[in-house]
């Protein structure tokens, strides 16, 4: 098992419930460590390459004009797998879907509107967090929880 880093982004959704911080939480009760973090709203063009793959689909305009209509939170996460955890504890993409326990089990509630994104893969990631992070702005640090949540094994 490997350190890994991933994108998460508290979606539009999420930020105008005011449950940012419980998402926030979620993760890092998890042993994730965020260490990037920022509050901003996402332009047209930065929708554009993060949903690349999705042009021409239909959802897709919908999804850009929704990612741009309100602030979203980007937080950049490292930990043991941190795409699969952080994909696990999300939950299905569709909150109806979704079982409890989940991000989107517990506060979701329109199939539209699923409060978070993840990187879905390594590779997703890499790309991901260079869209939203300029590496200068993910911090190398420790945390004294880090030797009761991450061992040798996890270290790789």
């Amino acid at each position: 098992m490997s350190i890994e880093r991933t994108l998460i982004l508290i979606k539009p959704d999420g930020v105008q419930r005011g449950i940012a911080g419980e998402i926030i939480s979620r993760f890092e009760r998890t042993g994730m460590k965020i260490v990037g973090m920022k509050l901003m709203t996402m332009s047209p063009e930065l929708a554009a390459k993060h949903y690349e793959a999705h042009v021409g689909k239909g959802f897709y305009q919908g999804l850009v004009k929704f990612m741009t209509s309100s602030p979203l939170v980007a937080l950049a996460i490292e930990g043991p797998k941190a795409v699969d955890n952080c994909r696990k504890l999300m939950g299905k993409t569709f909150c109806t879907d979704a079982q409890g326990g989940t991000i989107r089990g517990d506060f979701g509630v329109s199939r539209g509107l699923n409060l978070v994104h993840g990187s879905d893969s390594a590779e997703s990631a890499k790309r991901e967090l260079g869209l939203f992070f300029k590496p200068e702005e993910m911090l190398e640090y420790s945390r004294a929880v880090d030797a009761w949540t991450w061992n040798d094994e996890d270290k790789g």
